[in-house]
């Protein structure tokens, strides 16, 4: 007998022809908040969703003993309670390499922004293109040291894509074997020393017990005052209060931000009137292209637990603060060309 899928937030039709051809009747969702989901769950009492952007709680999980599997549409899950899934005998999924190429891109244009000084040229150009083409502080990514925390599906890629553009790129994680960061990485087991010493830090961890605030004011001012912080990843890596005292007052020269603390953003967060900050509304998996494959890789993952496959991609229970660590390290064959190196 075929499953009802509820589907909070729509998915695109590769996911949708998945499901439909296999028999699966696909229910609109309400709206995006969690109450309309669980409106939608206590009155469909569906067998399985896909979910985008909700948060997705206990409340939701337990109101529908018919559900056998959440789909996470994306790589992130924070905001689906995982314990409350397992629980209660509910799959948990996800699709992790679906948008990762599209975050990396993301984390690479907020870099990019911030050596440009992108948001004071907006405002200065047009009324004194003079100061806007000679005077605006202005660098270059040659050269410069990338410090990338989480070197995962989407930390590997961000720092390829540095190489390419020949920074030096710094890499920590803890639960990744040297041998398995991108060749041309320095790996490095201080995580200090990544903030000490990069002209950039990019972060590409999941928010856990181990990571919540890991960005406070005491390590933004281990940071270079000339140095950048970069956030792809998630608002509760990064203590807010802290970030914009550190980029009002110049202990940093400032942060591009995809991931903040409170989505949708509130309108009186200080960080919005900072000309150092730049703020995206976590579109770093919303390119066309990366939608596509979360859609497809999310309805696949519904599809192999309604024939009893072992999915692809579960989420798993772990204990960040006892998970296995590693210690060895690797240096880069080749060192990336300098300023005065053509």
């Amino acid at each position: 007998m075929a499953w009802k899928i509820l589907l909070p937030q729509e998915i695109m039709e590769e996911g949708r022809k998945l499901l439909e051809d296999a028999g699966h009747t696909l229910i609109a969702g309400r709206g995006f908040e969690t109450e309309d989901v669980l409106a939608d769950m206590k009155e469909h009492q569906p067998d399985a969703m896909i979910v985008r952007i909700t948060p997705i709680t206990r409340e939701v999980i337990e109101s529908n003993p018919n559900l056998k599997v959440i789909v996470r549409h994306g790589a992130g899950f924070d905001a689906l309670d995982v314990k409350a899934c397992h629980d209660n005998g509910v799959q948990a999924l996800y699709a992790p390499v679906a948008n990762s190429t599209s975050v990396a891109e993301t984390a690479l244009l907020l870099i990019l922004e911030m050596s440009r000084n992108v948001t004071v040229l907006h405002k200065t150009w047009v009324q004194d293109y003079y100061k806007a083409k000679l005077k605006v502080h202005k660098t270059t990514l040659n050269g410069k040291t990338l410090g990338i925390v989480g070197c995962g599906n989407i930390g590997s890629r961000v720092a390829k894509r540095a190489l390419g553009l020949e920074m030096n790129v710094l890499a920590y994680d803890p639960y990744l074997p040297a041998e398995r960061f991108p060749d041309g990485v320095e790996v490095v087991r201080d995580l200090d020393r990544i903030f000490r010493e990069s002209d950039y830090v990019s972060l590409h961890a999941p928010n856990t017990p181990v990571t919540h605030d890991m960005v406070d004011m005491a390590r933004l001012k281990t940071m270079k005052p000339t140095a950048f912080l970069i956030n792809t990843a998630r608002g509760g890596l990064v203590k807010e209060d802290d970030l914009y005292e550190a980029c009002k007052t110049g202990v940093i020269a400032g942060a591009g931000l995809d991931a903040i603390r409170q989505e949708p953003v509130d309108p009186n967060n200080p960080l919005l009137t900072l000309d150092n900050v730049i703020i995206y509304p976590h579109i770093g998996g919303n390119t066309v292209e990366a939608a596509h494959r979360a859609s497809y890789f999310a309805a696949m993952g519904v599809q192999e637990v309604y024939e009893g496959k072992q999915p692809t991609w579960p989420i798993n229970d772990i204990d960040y603060a006892t998970a296995p660590t590693y210690t060895d390290v690797k240096k880069p064959d080749t060192k990336p060309a300098g300023m005065f190196d053509f």
